[in-house]
């Protein structure tokens, strides 16, 4: 039987035409005129394993690209085909009335044409010498066929006034034959003959008539109503027999919901379950009737397709009024999710029946979903924000053992490890309620949400970055860069343990928490259950788009780890004044003073050596077992007070072209300076690649400055190495700062 399948809307990435364009390529190697077969074969038995993989889910590529297109294919004319089967259908009705009509007339005429002729000649006749044995024959007695000619219309109407359906029907292919038999051996008159089948095709539409109007009566049920259809069929009306079917199951389902009434505080998913019993057990009677009377004839199995998914529409738009509408709008996804899945249940038992209406549905009930989705996502972000304004940001463990918000026991017991991270108050509601949120993404998958569920949870994430960010010190001034938070207060982070604490929330939350929460998305979790060569081909499909989204959660991490970083390098460089504590000047001026040179790094040096120390033992105590993140917030750090040495072009325009030239103390201080940084980063293992170039960059400019003042560089460089500016002696010097700062 034929099946209707609605198209799923998808809003293609840049990503799908890129691979599709790749698989169209892939396929002009088959398309070619000069395709080898045999050879093409040849040449792919030789390649090794890995190459055999590659080829073997290049073809899968391919295969899913062909049932794609085919799905397409199908979706786009599926309609017309529907329609012009109608219409051929319809048309095909029309030419067989017109065809009974045109034989009445046709022996209506001849007839006519036959009386006209007998009485013509009736004078000539009488007046001949046979006229004795005309007269004669008109006084014979009449045949037993011309009797019974005379009397079957009394017959059939007897028959059709008594309703005995089976002997009128029997009485009608009797007749039928007699005018057959009469036209082949000429034994009625034409007058009889055509007054023989013009009762015939009176009675017949008069027994049509009777069985529509007893069709369509209520009381009509069961094995009377596929009888009264049948014998519609038998006198030569299919369509109208399959219309009437449909119509007495139609009417039969609505007069059963009389008796179901939604009310607004009626349960959504109760409603729907009655509903949806009432309308698919409908359609799947009228199905199995269909196929009983009507067989699989393609006009009436499109006909059929068409009535179900009209009906199935019908559904759809009662349950997005009385059940849906109410959950979408306060964000109750799990109760949108309930009824959906509800109503997917029973629609897809019709499957077995070759119905496939599931498409249907989830394209009606999407809208809802979505609005619920939304509203969800926006709760979620809603109670965050409420709670961070609050939030005394001292990370802890959460609250209890067990949730309170309803995550059942084998979950809890699931992600017991899950419960052993710290975080701030506000991260931890944040974290529980997409945990919750998490818990319904069943109809997300089968509608086809699972990306626009990423995207939404992510933009909350990102708003979440964004208040943690405003929590910062100085950032109040620059609210209007966060769009939309602004008008949300957020308690600021005044120490450093509680900055620390900020950025553990988010790195906590985008590397594990929300990853593993949105591996619930993955279809392998909700209800694939096949071998492992179909869950490792779903696994490879969905990674790339979980893993982009991960890179883009940690990109908002990387937001406000920069943020931190910048806002401690410019309390380390800048005064409350404004004034800087890193310029040319304390390096120019040191040739220019007759006081004793101590050896020892700058002040700037040694309070960014301090703050590294102390933001390393908070770190320590906070990122247990992600130390990696707290290393790279070091080398963040660190990179940023280097970075900004190395780009102050005022720093360097003093130092190339100032009033004063650098001399050879001031070479040497710099020199130190840089050399205490590079040999602290090495010892606390956060000397990155990146910090080493730009610290070579640093000197090997100052060596530039040196040498335009006339001063051979490299002469001083070895003497630098000679005078005791080693390794040793930085060290030395670095126990010294690390007890200064103890």
């Amino acid at each position: 039987m034929a099946t209707a399948k609605t198209g799923r809307s998808t809003r293609p990435t840049t990503a799908a035409k890129e691979n599709g364009t790749k698989i169209e390529e892939g396929l002009n190697v088959f398309k070619s005129d000069r395709f080898d077969a045999d050879a093409f074969v040849q040449s792919k038995c030789s390649l090794n394993d890995k190459e055999i993989r590659q080829l073997c889910s290049y073809l899968l590529d391919l295969k899913r690209a062909s049932a794609e297109e085919m799905r397409k294919s199908v979706y786009a004319n599926y309609s017309a085909f529907i329609r012009t089967s109608k219409e051929i259908s319809d048309l095909e009705g029309e030419l067989s009335s017109i065809r009974n009509l045109l034989s009445t007339q046709a022996t209506l005429i001849h007839g006519l044409a036959e009386g006209v002729r007998i009485d013509s000649l009736s004078p000539k006749v009488s007046e001949g010498p046979n006229a004795n044995s005309l007269l004669n024959i008109e006084d014979r007695e009449p045949s037993d066929l011309e009797k019974w000619s005379a009397e079957f219309p009394d017959h059939l109407d007897v028959l059709l006034a008594e309703k005995r359906v089976d002997e009128a029907l029997a009485a009608l292919d009797e007749g039928e034959q007699a005018v057959a038999e009469a036209k082949e051996t000429n034994s009625l008159s034409p007058a009889a003959l055509t007054y023989l089948q013009t009762a015939i095709v009176e009675r017949k539409q008069k027994l049509s008539d009777q069985l529509a109007e007893a069709a369509c009566q209520p009381s009509t049920r069961g094995a009377e109503l596929r009888a009264a259809i049948l014998a519609l069929k038998k006198l030569g009306d299919g369509p109208r027999a399959h219309s009437l079917l449909l119509n007495a199951h139609f009417q039969r389902y609505q007069y059963n919901m009389l008796s179901l009434r939604p009310s607004s505080t009626s349960y959504g998913g109760a409603y729907t379950a009655a509903l949806s019993q009432l309308v698919f057990s409908a359609i799947a009677q009228a199905a199995s009737a269909s196929l009983r009377i009507f067989g699989k004839e393609p006009a009436y199995t499109s006909e059929l397709v068409v009535w179900a998914t009209k009906q199935t529409e019908a559904f759809a738009l009662l349950v997005k009024r009385h059940a849906l509408a109410s959950s979408a709008a306060a964000g109750g996804l799990r109760a949108a999710a309930e009824c959906v899945q509800i109503a997917l249940g029973h629609c897809s038992l019709l499957e077995a029946r070759g119905l496939a209406l599931c498409p249907v549905l989830l394209k009606l009930f999407r809208p809802s979903v979505e609005q619920a989705l939304n509203a969800n996502l926006k709760r979620i972000e809603e109670s965050t924000a409420a709670l961070a304004a609050a939030d005394d940001w001292v990370l802890t463990y959460p609250p209890g053992s067990n949730r309170q918000s309803g995550w059942p026991s084998s979950a809890s017991l699931g992600n017991t490890t899950a419960f052993q991270h710290k975080l701030t108050s506000s991260a931890h509601r944040f974290n529980s309620m997409v945990q919750d949120f998490f818990e319904d993404v069943g109809p997300l998958l089968s509608m086809q949400l699972g990306g626009q569920t990423l995207e939404g949870l992510f933009q909350v994430f990102d708003s979440y970055v964004n208040m943690l960010i405003r929590a910062l010190p100085g950032s109040m001034d620059e609210e209007a860069d966060f769009g939309g938070t602004g008008n949300k207060i957020v308690r600021i982070a005044e120490t450093e343990g509680q900055q620390i604490a900020l950025l553990a929330n988010a790195s906590l939350l985008a590397d594990e928490l929300l990853p593993r929460a949105a591996m619930k998305l993955s279809p392998s979790q909700a209800s694939y259950k096949d071998d492992h060569r179909r869950r490792t081909s779903d696994r490879q499909n969905r990674h790339p788009e979980q893993r982009e989204w991960k890179r883009r959660l940690v990109g908002s991490v990387e937001r406000l780890k920069n943020t931190f970083c910048q806002q401690h390098a410019l309390d380390l460089i800048f005064t409350e004044e404004g004034d800087s504590h890193l310029t040319a000047e304390m390096y120019i001026n040191m040739d220019g003073t007759a006081e004793e040179v101590e050896w020892f790094p700058s002040p700037i040096f040694q309070e960014l050596f301090a703050k590294l120390n102390s933001i390393a033992s908070l770190a320590a105590d906070m990122f247990v077992g992600r130390e990696r993140f707290a290393t790279l917030l070091l080398v963040r750090l660190t990179e940023t007070v280097i970075i900004w040495l190395s780009e102050d072009q005022s720093f360097w325009d003093d130092i190339e072209e100032g009033p004063r030239p650098l001399g050879p103390l001031g070479l040497q201080q710099l020199y130190l300076d840089i050399k205490f940084v590079i040999c602290f980063a090495s010892q606390g293992r956060y000397l990155s690649r990146n910090l080493h170039r730009v610290v070579n960059d640093i000197i090997a400019k100052a060596m530039a400055a040196f040498a335009a003042t006339g001063m051979d560089p490299y002469g001083w460089e070895v003497w630098l190495n000679i005078v005791g500016f080693n390794g040793k002696m930085v060290l030395a010097i670095l126990k010294v700062v690390g007890c200064m700062c103890k």
